[in-house]
């Protein structure tokens, strides 16, 4: 009965304020994106709550600053706190939309291999190719779900294959922001099979 009353008051308050609903036109400040992205990031690979040490860890900053973030992100509703020993914080469906991050339950599987080594904890979830028509300076930027904190300049990244073209990107890392879960590679190799396999 009370949840069904909720409910209704919920309805009722985004009938009144349809602009709550409305997560992507909020303006995030960069230190708030990356603390959010570092909470999505430890989340997902802990599915459960994150403690603000952990985060304060990842971003390098001092978990104080990170406690006075949560509050301003837990009053845009990107954030909920979980009481209790085993609390922290943890992301909502409003902090994944914020950051135009899609909540996959069955994300299609683009592998990351990072020194020869796949990164189980990392989905290429974008590959963007620049400078194509020189492919001396050929370059790919590789948006990653997933922590990219261990990957440094000059390190061996493969990317691939991709399941609809099958695509394999070999590069070294020239680049990354941690901000955006981003990899820049100059590409050394790039293969995509000009058909499918026989199966």
């Amino acid at each position: 009965m009370g949840t069904q009353t909720f409910t209704g008051l919920s309805i009722a308050f985004k009938d009144i304020y349809p602009e709550v609903d409305r997560m992507s036109s909020i303006e995030l400040t960069p230190s708030q994106k990356q603390i959010l992205t570092a909470l999505i990031n430890l989340y997902r690979e802990s599915e459960s709550a994150v403690k603000g040490e952990d985060i304060a860890e990842e971003v390098n900053r001092n978990p104080g600053t990170i406690r006075n973030q949560m509050q301003s992100l837990k009053a845009l509703q990107l954030v909920e706190g979980v009481p209790g020993p085993k609390g922290g914080y943890k992301p909502t469906a409003n902090a994944y939309e914020a950051l135009d991050i899609q909540e996959m339950d069955e994300p299609a599987t683009v592998p990351l291999y990072h020194e020869g080594e796949l990164v189980a904890e990392a989905n290429v979830e974008g590959i963007d190719l620049s400078s194509v028509h020189h492919p001396e300076k050929c370059r790919a930027e590789i948006h990653v779900q997933g922590s990219v904190r261990d990957f440094h300049e000059g390190d061996k990244v493969t990317v691939g294959p991709t399941p609809l073209s099958k695509l394999v990107i070999e590069g070294v890392l020239d680049g990354k922001d941690d901000t955006s879960n981003t990899l820049i590679l100059i590409i050394e190799d790039m293969v995509a099979p000009a058909e499918e396999p026989a199966h």
